[in-house]
């Protein structure tokens, strides 16, 4: 299978139709039918590792002041325990619990919603340990590897640029628009992506003042490194949704695959 990074941007995006939904379908265009998805949401930072391990998991909706249109959405996709005990004995020796009460979070079913609108794909959610550097992320997401070829489809949510203090509100829909330090980390990071240089988008503490304007904390960026992890020799990454949003939202979503 190949791995998606979702750029999830706004909830919204769940009941609009937009150029970045449009590209969510597009893209499931070119992935076989997958048997299970692994999803790494942004909205499930929690100390300590868990997956979700529940048959039946529930709709969360997980954010505040939406119309009430948004907060009516299920996304009724089966769990699948089998996945979340295979996910627990590939990550040894890092210590994963069982979850029975999380669920699936907006940054997974908002964006699943338009690759699968029938919920009939077995859906379960790995949580981003906040304890963990990149580096951890990394070794530990590379793991998980060997799912892709039981076709699992493992997907990261999350937005590369994500400073929802600086949003400009009053040019919400101005396509493709950044301030000047969003797209220097957008730049940046695309062309470490496409040149496959991952040691910089590990190490992005290192970056300039730019980076720690885009990533003021670290939980929408880390689901990309969870991608990264899964590259393999001779596959490709190519951008989609690749805009600017607000001044300080990227969109920017990848595919790794070997076409």
């Amino acid at each position: 299978m190949p791995v998606l990074f979702l750029g999830h941007g706004s909830p919204m995006n769940a009941i609009e139709e937009n150029q970045f939904v449009q590209g969510f379908r597009d893209i499931e265009k070119e992935i076989p039918r997958p048997r299970a998805i692994l999803c790494i949401s942004a909205h499930w930072f929690i100390k300590g590792t868990k997956v979700t391990a529940m048959a039946l998991p529930k709709t969360i909706h997980d954010f505040y002041g939406f119309p009430h249109e948004l907060y009516h959405i299920k996304y009724p996709a089966k769990g699948n325990p089998e996945l979340a005990n295979k996910v627990k004995d590939l990550l040894s020796p890092y210590e994963v619990e069982l979850d029975y009460d999380w669920g699936i979070d907006h940054g997974a079913w908002s964006v699943i919603k338009h690759l699968y609108p029938n919920a009939d794909i077995p859906l379960i959610q790995l949580s981003i340990d906040i304890s963990k550097d990149a580096q951890s992320h990394f070794e530990m997401a590379a793991k998980l590897s060997s799912l892709r070829d039981e076709g699992v489809l493992i997907i990261g949510s999350g937005n590369i640029v994500h400073n929802l203090s600086m949003v400009d509100y009053d040019n919400f829909s101005k396509d493709n628009y950044g301030f000047e330090w969003a797209k220097e980390v957008r730049e940046r990071v695309n062309s470490c992506l496409l040149n496959n240089d991952f040691t910089p988008l590990i190490e992005y503490q290192k970056e300039s003042k730019a980076f720690s304007m885009a990533i003021p904390t670290p939980e929408h960026y880390l689901p990309l490194i969870y991608i990264i992890a899964q590259k393999q020799e001779g596959e490709n990454i190519r951008l989609f949704n690749d805009k600017m949003v607000a001044g300080s939202l990227s969109m920017t979503s990848l595919i790794i695959s070997f076409r």
